[in-house]
């Protein structure tokens, strides 16, 4: 039996329908709402490229059943961070930086380093790096990634 579900999604309304209560958020936000964000990666919560927020918090969506979301709960995904017109200081940061290179890991690196900077306003290295520990790279852009985060803080 389907159960109905309203999801705050990005600001909006976004009523959705899942069969099983444990069906993770990633499949609900690509499958049933359409949004290309947050990525498949690992499907294990190991990669980061899942990540989104909820409730401001950074989560990785493939292993964040819908069961364990609460009616309230409000849902940001990269296409909910800024807009074409008005970027997030993390996103326009990382395209002056020139920090994406495949896009495997920008949504998670990009909603991760967001998630920092609500917390931490002028993180230093260190706890960039840290807090951007569990998102993997593959093409090795990390330094470019460090610098977009930087440069994000300075203009908050």
């Amino acid at each position: 039996m389907a159960h109905q579900l309203s999801l705050n999604v990005n600001g909006r309304a976004a009523p959705v329908s899942v069969d099983d209560p444990d069906t993770p958020l990633l499949y609900v936000l690509r499958d049933d709402l359409g949004l290309r964000g947050p990525r498949f990666g690992c499907g294990l919560g190991q990669c980061g490229a899942c990540t989104v927020h909820v409730d401001g918090q950074a989560v990785l969506s493939c292993i964040t059943p819908m069961s364990s979301l609460k009616p309230e709960a409000k849902i940001v995904t990269l296409e909910g961070l800024g807009s074409p017109e008005k970027l997030h200081p993390v996103q326009a940061a990382f395209i002056a930086e020139q920090a994406a290179q495949c896009g495997y890991c920008i949504n998670g690196m990009i909603m991760q380093s967001a998630a920092l900077l609500n917390q931490n306003r002028k993180p230093d290295e260190a706890a960039i790096r840290q807090a951007l520990a569990g998102n993997l790279c593959r093409c090795g852009t990390h330094l470019r990634i460090v610098r977009a985060v930087q440069r994000a803080a300075q203009s908050l």
